[in-house]
């Protein structure tokens, strides 16, 4: 598990993008999100598995599964999953305000000093 800077993001912003790209975006904001939360513990599979049918629940069950234990810190996986299906417009709105949440919360990884080494003529 790598550890990753989770970003804040504007959540109205994810709306606009994924209405204004017929959605599209809402699938490259969904991968990001699971990377976001496997950096925090969860084991959400490979995000290829959105694409085929019926595996394809199997894959939201484990996002909701992540998202309920890493990031919600509950032990409501089937509700979060059936929220993922019968109110899924609502979903990254709800993901996303959390990972905010941990973002605002997590101290950024110090940065790397970089030491110059002038030569000089002698």
């Amino acid at each position: 598990m790598s550890q990753r800077e989770i970003k804040s993001k504007n959540i109205f912003l994810v709306y606009f993008l994924s209405f204004f790209t017929f959605g599209i975006y809402s699938l490259v904001w969904t991968v990001k999100s699971k990377r976001d939360m496997n950096s925090l513990g969860a084991e959400i599979p490979t995000s290829w598995l959105l694409i085929i049918p019926v595996v394809n629940l199997f894959w939201l069950y484990k996002y909701a599964e992540g998202f309920a234990q890493n990031v919600k810190k509950d032990d409501s996986t089937m509700m979060w999953f059936v929220m993922s299906l019968f109110a899924g417009i609502i979903m990254p709105f709800v993901v996303q305000s959390e990972l905010n949440k941990i973002s605002e919360h997590k101290p950024a990884a110090p940065k790397k000093r970089v030491r110059r080494v002038v030569k000089t003529a002698a």
